[in-house]
């Protein structure tokens, strides 16, 4: 589906939901979606992304704004990271520690219909308590489920009609692997294409795992974003 706004995209994203949102930083993050999810008021969010945010915009407005209960990534404490570190200092936001193959991995996992794996990384250290252990080949590994989420959030270069993506460089990341673990993918993209107008070959995040596409131009050189 085209959707007309990031408002009607994200439209049905309920209270409690998880919801997986691409980006490495601020590159790929897909940020007219976030604000439009912040809009919409739903509230106990978990939120599952390779950042805790940055700056006060984007994923950091939505933590801001108190409806992120709890938070599952792989780098929470980069320099402009204040919005998080002050809620989690204040005990006002949970936190789920991954590293960040391993996080890459479960979604990996959710989309394959794989039940769970045994990883080597996090072996012996905090991140492993509670989890089953074992060694194979004279090697330890930890147990690993995956992570699915209620709705994808990602962000690409372009799209067809059909729902197709390509990316653009390192925003690509984790959106390929998010397209497939969520019950609903949701795209935004800097413009939309006829189906056919993308070479096959190029396809990065075929059609069949996105349900919503909203493009939302580059603004023009010299006017502010």
């Amino acid at each position: 589906m085209i959707a007309v706004d990031a408002d009607a995209a994200v439209a049905g994203i309920s209270d409690g939901a998880t919801v997986l949102i691409g980006g490495f930083g601020a590159a790929g993050q897909p940020v007219e979606l976030i604000d439009a999810l912040r809009r919409s008021g739903a509230g106990d969010l978990t939120v599952v992304s390779n950042n805790a945010g940055n700056g006060d915009e984007g994923l950091a407005a939505l933590l801001a704004a108190g409806q992120v209960r709890k938070i599952i990534c792989s780098y929470p404490r980069q320099a402009d990271s204040w919005v998080f570190d002050g809620l989690y200092r204040a005990g006002k936001i949970e936190l789920e520690l991954v590293p960040q193959g391993n996080l890459a991995e479960r979604m990996r996992a959710a989309g394959a219909g794989i039940g769970a794996f045994f990883c080597p990384t996090g072996v012996g250290t905090v991140l492993a308590e509670g989890k089953e252990t074992r060694s194979i080949d004279g090697r330890d590994y930890v147990l690993e489920y995956p992570i699915r989420g209620d709705a994808a959030l990602i962000k690409a270069f372009r799209a067809d009609t059909a729902g197709n993506l390509v990316y653009r460089k390192t925003a690509r990341n984790f959106g390929p692997v998010m397209a497939t673990a969520a019950s609903v993918t949701i795209a935004e993209v800097t413009e939309v294409v006829p189906a056919g107008a993308i070479d096959p070959e190029c396809v990065v995040t075929p059609g069949i795992f996105v349900d919503r596409v909203v493009a939302v131009p580059e603004p023009a050189a010299g006017v502010a974003s």
